[in-house]
């Protein structure tokens, strides 16, 4: 799919310094730089490889701003958490719109255009998974959160593809959820006991847990699972880092 609009998540941790950033050195973890590039630059790069016809970075930080306007891209201010940041950006850029974020180091064009490829047709928002085998193939060193599912444990690969207007419930359903990640009996309220028994009891699978989100949004909702294990390696901590330098010769 060509001449989609891209939205790279570049926000800042509130009232807490990010430890990667520190870890490396630098101001903010975007600019972390790889190979030559800065974090951001290399996922803007991708994005453009595979075909996006505009990009657009959430972020407050001033240094942040100043790379994406060197790389020839729009900077959007962040809203009060990733949620609200990403529906005030689909509201600027409108839909059909490819989420992720800059922290992606490793984020290749072929990917990127191989999970729209793979979006079912008629689906409103769908996210890219891999399974551990794949993962774990591709890096074996790495340490993800798996979600431990009855047909496999699965990684989030930080791709997300909101289709229309109506993928934007799914956008309001994190929101509510987001907001209460101090009080997770709410959280459990807004998912349902019915789901959360079943994923406890090990009888919740990857097609089940999308079909129940999506009911609770009001959307169709849909996982595609990627061949590409690297796709889900962020970098979320110190060793992440550490690993994308290995795997990326620098």
């Amino acid at each position: 799919m060509a001449g989609f609009a891209a939205l790279v998540l570049a926000g800042s941790r509130a009232g807490a310094a990010d430890p990667v950033a520190a870890y490396a050195g630098a101001a903010h973890k975007a600019l972390i730089v790889l190979q030559g590039r800065t974090l951001l630059a290399r996922v803007v790069g991708a994005l453009r490889d595979a075909e996006a016809s505009r990009i657009a970075v959430v972020s407050s930080h001033p240094e942040v701003r100043i790379e994406a306007a060197r790389l020839g891209v729009e900077g959007l201010d962040e809203a009060a958490g990733p949620s609200l940041s990403v529906a005030a950006a689909a509201g600027h850029l409108g839909t059909p719109l490819l989420v992720t974020t800059a922290d992606h180091a490793l984020l290749e064009a072929a990917w990127v255009q191989r999970f729209l490829a793979d979006v079912p047709v008629g689906a409103d928002v769908a996210a890219l998974v891999a399974a551990r085998a794949t993962v774990e193939a591709a890096a074996p060193s790495t340490q993800r959160t798996w979600l431990k599912l009855s047909d496999g444990h699965w990684s989030g690969c930080n791709l997300f593809y909101l289709a229309n207007e109506r993928a934007l419930g799914v956008v309001d359903l994190w929101r509510r959820v987001e907001a209460e990640r101090k009080r997770p009996w709410r959280q459990a309220q807004i998912l349902g006991a019915g789901m959360l028994l079943r994923y406890a009891t090990g009888r919740l699978s990857l097609e089940d847990a999308a079909g129940r989100l999506g009911e609770l949004a009001g959307v169709r909702a849909a996982v595609v699972q990627s061949p590409f294990g690297l796709a889900s390696v962020d970098v979320d901590k110190p060793a992440d880092l550490d690993l994308v330098r290995r795997i990326a010769g620098g």
